[in-house]
């Protein structure tokens, strides 16, 4: 087996990413038995890789066993969420790290499809630490996104809207968010501590968006809303903290133009 691969039912009991969190992931869409963006997915976690210290994974490596996770859930053209997990490996007790690092890839897949309706969303009492280098990481230590998402479901919601702890707006437990007032595209900047990401890149690509540092009273007074990630696409936000928002042309523009992304 090649740097650590393994059966994706079995995680050894000394892995750090299992004990510590000490790992990355991606989350990549197969269409039609194609992986969307591919590239980019693994330029970001080629990135987190250099960010923690990690060895980065063999990029055809990555390709080979996304599409056999794939080919093993017999997905075949079905539209399907492949998640890679890399891992720092097993070895060291406690925080340290052994001196050569032996990481584990774990590569799963499962249908995915894309949600239909728009999504009501709610503020979640979790605030994200815009400081921390895991808010702007794929990381496996996912809680405080876990936390939120319980908080949008126990209130009936579809996603739960996060703050930084200065107040700003951040972004969605799994989702970046973007809204319009006076007809003008914002989302918040990576400085909030927020995820850069895939689906957020391609709306910032294909239209004027200013990134910024902005309240939830400067966001409640918004037009209408709409999240992106690269399994839902772009999904239009109907209600906001109680607050029902319309349909807007610009939504619908995006959706038009990126539609073979998602």
């Amino acid at each position: 087996m090649l740097m650590g691969l393994m059966d994706p039912s079995v995680i050894p009991i000394d892995d750090r990413g299992f004990l510590l969190g000490d790992g990355l992931f991606e989350t990549v869409l197969f269409k039609d038995g194609k992986p969307v963006l591919w590239e980019p997915h693994m330029a970001r976690l080629t990135r987190g890789c250099l960010a923690i210290d990690l060895p980065s994974p063999d990029a055809a490596r990555l390709k080979a066993e996304a599409r056999r996770a794939v080919a093993d859930r017999r997905l075949g053209n079905a539209r399907a969420a492949v998640r890679l997990t890399w891992t720092a490996g097993s070895g060291g007790r406690g925080l340290g790290r052994p001196e050569l690092l032996t990481p584990r890839l774990v590569a799963s897949a499962a249908a995915s499809p894309r949600p239909e309706t728009p999504a009501t969303v709610v503020v979640s009492t979790i605030r994200r630490n815009a400081r921390s280098p895991s808010a702007r990481l794929k990381s496996l230590n996912y809680l405080d996104n876990v936390l939120a998402r319980r908080e949008a479901e126990r209130a009936g919601a579809d996603e739960a809207l996060l703050l930084n702890t200065a107040g700003h707006v951040a972004g969605g437990s799994a989702a970046n968010l973007f809204w319009i007032t006076g007809g003008r595209l914002y989302t918040p900047s990576l400085g909030c501590g927020v995820l850069d990401g895939i689906m957020r890149a391609q709306v910032i690509a294909a239209a004027p968006v200013e990134e910024v540092r902005a309240s939830l009273d400067t966001l409640l007074q918004a037009e209408a809303a709409f999240l992106t990630n690269s399994l839902i696409g772009i999904r239009m936000i109907r209600v906001l903290a109680g607050r029902f928002l319309k349909p807007n042309p610009i939504i619908d523009q995006l959706n038009a133009s990126l539609a073979e992304l998602f």
